[in-house]
């Protein structure tokens, strides 16, 4: 039977319906951090929450061990950020957020875990870090290549800055490969989704700092990789970027405040001059566009000033160490951040985890310059950094010039020697990270001209010298090419993908002078970590002369003679010059050419050649 109702009570209906709608629990769309651990230092969180018209929401927590202290609304009227504070005691289990108004109501389940004992080890003179750039590395799992969901969905490994495939599974099946070499820090670059529609495959462009690219794997594999690392001995880097974002990042799409990126009137690169943070002459201008305007068009320019974006950050920082426990950080463009916030985040990792280490890209000109953005360093600033370390640029233009040149009075080794005087600046430059190549320089092999003596030269340096060395991804087999552009310089590990033609893990599949340079990165690498004291020991240089170079790495029970012959011809080395540090010993062993050598009045030296000698 038809029933009709009068078209005001249908009205009244309608609103009834649509009131109980909207009123009905929901589920907040994200939360970030999306946990925390109770026993953290840091025991005071502010969570940025997510939902349709969340900021009119009144939030409630029922909790005996946690308590909300503070909510702050924000402009976008999506998102509120409600600050808590966790009891040493809290229990492992989920906070039962509540959010309600007239018209919407939404719950949340907030994880709270226990702490773990510390397992980072953070990093020091005694590691030999390797640099691989996991989209180029090795392709373990070919099932996650291609991602529908994603701007980008397919791999093509006949693209220069398209997706390859490497991934997680393929670095952890070679950490065997790391041992031969004796390495012992693996440092990757950065694994966060970049959900870019181009040039996604190189990880400087985040689209979310939670979230593991699905195509090099998850977040329970990378912290599974860590994991088997540490069981194998091996350190983990994260690679981590504070100056921007990529533009598809989902927070920029739907900014929480505009306050939390640089704006201008129109694109604005920056100047890349670091060095105006520090000249006493600089104009304001100048400095700004150095620090807020954009690196590139498609990575917007985070304010690190807001002081929620800057928690935001810093939180992000701790819950991957926490969650994955990670070793080190090397930080990506730390010259362009606020130099202020970086002190604020240094201070704040190692407040939570003392021996954590963290080393900032300083690619910039001039020592000064570069030992500015260090902790106590003997330069005029008007706020000391709390920066341990940083990439040795300076170091790196030195040896690859140096080796290239004539000797002369500031050429040649002599540029080198030069360049290690200026570690008076640093507090520790037996911390600085240094390198003869990376994912964003020409290959050393190439820039050598493909000299094999000038490449065993530059890689005796990278071992010896005071600092802590890291060799970049095929280093080891030669591998080469100049950085214009720079997919040209981050090319697949010949091996790494199912059916490729030669495979350069296996000695079988490397030439005679591929293997050659492995034996010699392997030689001076696991000598390297037989001898640990070379991380905390002096370094002693003599003024190079006749195109020869002679310097000593020591402790109160050791000492090692490094040797270099830039002639063409033999040449005589007179003793009695290094009598200080070589006193009564009679004999050095030569690591490289495994041999003993006396050492009387003189030693000849071969052409073009390196020794490094253990002085008994």
């Amino acid at each position: 039977m038809t029933r009709y109702f009068p078209h005001a009570f249908l009205t009244l209906l309608a609103i009834v319906s649509i009131f109980q709608t909207s009123a009905k629990a929901q589920s907040v769309v994200r939360a970030d951090p999306p946990n925390w651990w109770a026993g953290m230092v840091h025991n005071r969180v502010e969570i940025l929450f997510q939902a349709k018209n969340i900021r009119n929401c009144n939030a409630s927590l029922q909790s005996k061990h946690c308590r909300i202290i503070n909510t702050t609304t924000l402009p976008n009227v999506d998102y509120l950020l409600v600050e808590i504070e966790i009891d040493k005691s809290c229990p492992a289990g989920d906070l039962k957020f509540q959010f309600a108004s007239s018209r919407d109501t939404y719950n949340f389940e907030f994880p709270i875990e226990k702490k773990e004992p510390v397992s980072s080890h953070g990093l020091d003179g005694s590691d030999l870090i390797y640099l691989i750039f996991p989209d180029r590395f090795s392709n373990g799992d070919p099932a996650n290549d291609n991602n529908a969901a994603l701007l980008e969905p397919n791999s093509d490994r006949k693209g220069l800055k398209s997706r390859h495939g490497g991934d997680i599974q393929g670095i952890s099946n070679h950490l065997d490969h790391f041992a031969q070499l004796g390495v012992t820090a693996l440092w990757l670059n950065p694994v966060l989704i970049n959900d870019q529609a181009y040039e996604s495959y190189h990880g400087y462009a985040a689209t979310d700092l939670y979230r593991i690219d699905p195509r090099f794997g998850s977040n329970e594999n990378y912290r599974s990789f860590v994991k088997q690392c540490h069981q194998r001995g091996l350190k983990v880097i994260w690679d981590v970027v504070y100056n921007h974002w990529g533009s598809e990042h989902h927070l920029y799409k739907n900014l929480p405040d505009s306050n939390w990126i640089h704006h201008f009137n129109q694109f604005t690169r920056t100047t890349y001059r670091a060095e105006t943070l520090m000249d006493p002459y600089a104009s304001d201008a100048d400095r700004n566009l150095m620090s807020n305007a954009w690196f590139d068009k498609h990575m917007p320019d985070l304010n690190q000033q807001d002081p929620h974006l800057a928690r935001y950050l810093i939180q992000n920082s701790l819950w991957w160490v926490e969650y994955a426990g990670i070793d080190a950080f090397r930080i990506d463009t730390y010259a362009y951040p606020d130099q202020r916030f970086m002190k604020q985040l240094d201070e704040a990792m190692r407040l939570e985890y003392p021996d954590f280490f963290l080393f900032g890209e300083t690619w910039v000109q001039g020592s000064p310059v570069q030992a500015w953005f260090t902790e106590n360093a003997a330069v005029k600033k008007d706020f000391n950094s709390s920066l341990q370390s940083v990439t040795d640029f300076q170091l790196y233009f030195a040896i690859t010039k140096g080796l290239k040149e004539n000797f002369g009075w500031e050429e040649g080794f002599r540029r080198i020697q030069l360049t290690l005087g200026h570690d008076i600046l640093y507090n520790n430059p037996n911390e600085l990270v240094t390198f003869l190549d990376n994912h964003d320089l020409s290959r050393f092999y190439s820039m050598m001209g493909e000299d094999f003596s000038k490449f065993k030269m530059g890689m005796t340096m990278l071992y010896t010298l005071r600092g802590i060395p890291s060799i970049y991804y095929g280093t080891e087999i030669l591998m080469k090419n100049f950085s214009d552009p720079d997919a040209k310089v981050r090319e697949d590990f010949p091996g790494g993908w199912p059916g490729d033609a030669a495979d350069k893990f296996s000695v079988s599949g490397r030439t005679k002078p591929e293997q050659d340079a492995f034996d010699f990165c392997a030689t001076l690498g696991t000598w390297r970590k037989a001898n640990p004291w070379l991380g905390n020991s002096k370094l002693m240089q003599f003024v190079p002369e006749e195109n020869t170079y002679v310097y000593f790495r020591y402790d109160d029970k050791h000492t090692v003679m490094c040797v270099y012959n830039g002639n063409d011809k033999p040449h005589t080395l007179k003793l009695n010059r290094f009598a200080e540090r070589i006193g009564n010993a009679k004999v050095g062993r030569d690591i490289i050419g495994r041999r003993e050598i006396a050492l009387g009045k003189e030693i000849i030296l071969e052409p073009r050649s390196v020794m490094v000698m253990d002085v008994r």
